[in-house]
């Protein structure tokens, strides 16, 4: 990075450093965080291989018109409700995006046996309705989704496993956790950045090195 752009990077804002990030792709982003170790502009942040920076193939790109977006993580943990669980209430979910950095990037763990995995539409319309005035602006979330024309119209990014249009009883288990979605470990306070090809993590405090 020459010195005229570190110094015009270095008098950007988070938030000016955020929306310039969404004039690249997510493969350009693993690649200066840790694909290319060998490279002299990657930051070497995680093992190339298994360092859990970004998400397999398992994930599919709802609302690929919507183009790359990049955000502040914050996290959450579903299952199928059980008296086996500790459910927890869904304001400490809304105090965690109240108290995150803005915009959100929701990523949202979920733990179903394997008959239920496939069947639970947990993202709909009015949780997503919820979220965005929350702050949220994209989900990566290891389950289906449903309500997809509805949420379209919000502009609300989903990285998911794809569609269904139901679920069962479901419960909130955990929020303000790490967690893990398709291969990928976040923090809550991560930098998620998000695009067809799916979603890659950083720590917020690289975000300039990124840029």
């Amino acid at each position: 990075m020459s010195g005229k752009k570190v110094k015009e990077v270095n008098e950007m804002s988070s938030e000016e450093i955020l929306q310039e990030l969404r004039n690249f792709d997510t493969a350009t982003i693993c690649n200066v965080v840790a694909t290319y170790p060998g490279s002299d502009i990657c930051l070497k942040l995680y093992d190339a291989w298994y360092g859990e920076y970004y998400t397999d193939q398992t994930l599919r790109c709802m609302y690929p018109e919507l183009g790359p977006i990049c955000g502040y993580a914050a996290t959450a943990w579903y299952s199928e409700e059980s008296a086996d669980y500790t459910k927890l209430d869904k304001f400490i979910l809304l105090d965690h995006l109240y108290e995150t950095k803005k915009p959100i990037i929701l990523v949202a763990e979920q733990t179903y046996p394997p008959e239920l995995r496939n069947l639970s539409g947990l993202f709909g319309g009015n949780m997503t309705a919820q979220f965005k005035a929350m702050g949220v602006i994209g989900v990566v979330t290891d389950g289906p989704m449903r309500d997809y024309e509805e949420i379209k119209e919000m502009k609300v990014q989903y990285l998911a496993t794809g569609l269904t249009s139901g679920h069962g009883p479901l419960m909130l288990r955990g929020a303000n956790i790490p967690v893990k979605v398709a291969g990928m470990s976040v923090a809550p306070g991560d930098i998620v950045h998000m695009d067809v090809c799916g979603a890659a993590k950083f720590p917020e405090r690289f975000l300039p090195k990124v840029l």
